[in-house]
């Protein structure tokens, strides 16, 4: 394939304006971080949550900015998975950044960790990352006919180095994900299809909460972190934002850690 030429712009060089993006688990958290972002970034945005309430409140606030749809989807299921593919390409004529975001965790103790612990998190954390850009494939060719699409998971640093938490399913899962993350890359790179993930280290979301809403635990958080602090909106948003515009057009299955150094200083 020839290269895209330079455009010499480089205000355009991180511009997603127009795009078409859908942020499953873009509700709260991390997804919300990122849909924000995208949105005030002039792209059309698509989230989902399981909770329709939820997901009408994420698209009320970011409706001040632009152009969101939302539906509530069980994507720990074939069906919701289904559904949500079937909203998305009655919104949108094509796909130009999927970020496969939902996802939960479990804790418990070595010898109580339940295999419902391992059953749901896998499920949900990796195989729903598959079906569902499995499923918006058709759009996300079309997108890749004038530039590439990207798909981008968010995985987590405890994919990369063992936590300190009963997390036994979730490291597990989020290891998955990066290396499925590879996978895809190569198998769809022919296509103009790019596939990375996101490795976030500690920011706010309901996942953190036991941690970071209280001062103590917080300070210990920050105490791990080279650079001294939590995560931001901007942190994970503007990763999302670079891998998806010109400037992250020439990546493919790589993983980015947004952790503050926590991984690669260990």
């Amino acid at each position: 394939m020839t290269p895209p030429q330079d455009q010499g712009d480089g205000e355009s060089l991180f511009d997603v304006a127009g795009k078409c993006v859908v942020v499953t688990g873009g509700t709260r958290g991390v997804g919300l971080m990122i849909a924000r972002g995208f949105v005030r970034a002039g792209a059309r945005v698509i989230v989902s949550s399981r909770k329709a309430d939820a997901c009408e409140r994420a698209r009320e606030e970011l409706s001040e900015w632009g152009d969101v749809g939302a539906l509530a989807a069980d994507l720990s299921t074939s069906a919701g998975v289904e559904a949500l593919s079937r909203y998305v390409a009655d919104e949108f004529d094509r796909v130009d950044v999927l970020v496969n975001n939902a996802g939960a965790t479990w804790g418990a103790p070595v010898d109580d960790f339940p295999r419902s612990g391992f059953d749901k998190i896998l499920n949900l954390n990796i195989t729903s990352v598959f079906e569902m850009t499995q499923a918006l494939l058709p759009l996300l060719r079309t997108a890749a006919a004038d530039a590439p699409a990207r798909v981008i998971n968010i995985g987590s640093i405890d994919g990369m180095v063992v936590s300190h938490t009963d997390n036994f399913s979730y490291g597990a899962s989020k290891a998955a994900v990066h290396m499925l993350t590879r996978k895809l890359a190569a198998t769809l790179a022919p296509e103009q299809i790019t596939v990375n993930a996101i490795a976030p280290g500690p920011f706010p979301s309901k996942m953190t909460a036991f941690m970071l809403d209280d001062p103590d635990m917080r300070s210990q958080v920050e105490a791990g972190v080279p650079l001294g602090r939590v995560g931001t909106p901007d942190d994970v948003a503007g990763t999302a934002i670079f891998l998806s515009s010109r400037a992250g057009a020439y990546l493919t299955g790589v993983v980015i850690p947004v952790d503050g150094g926590m991984s690669g200083t260990r």
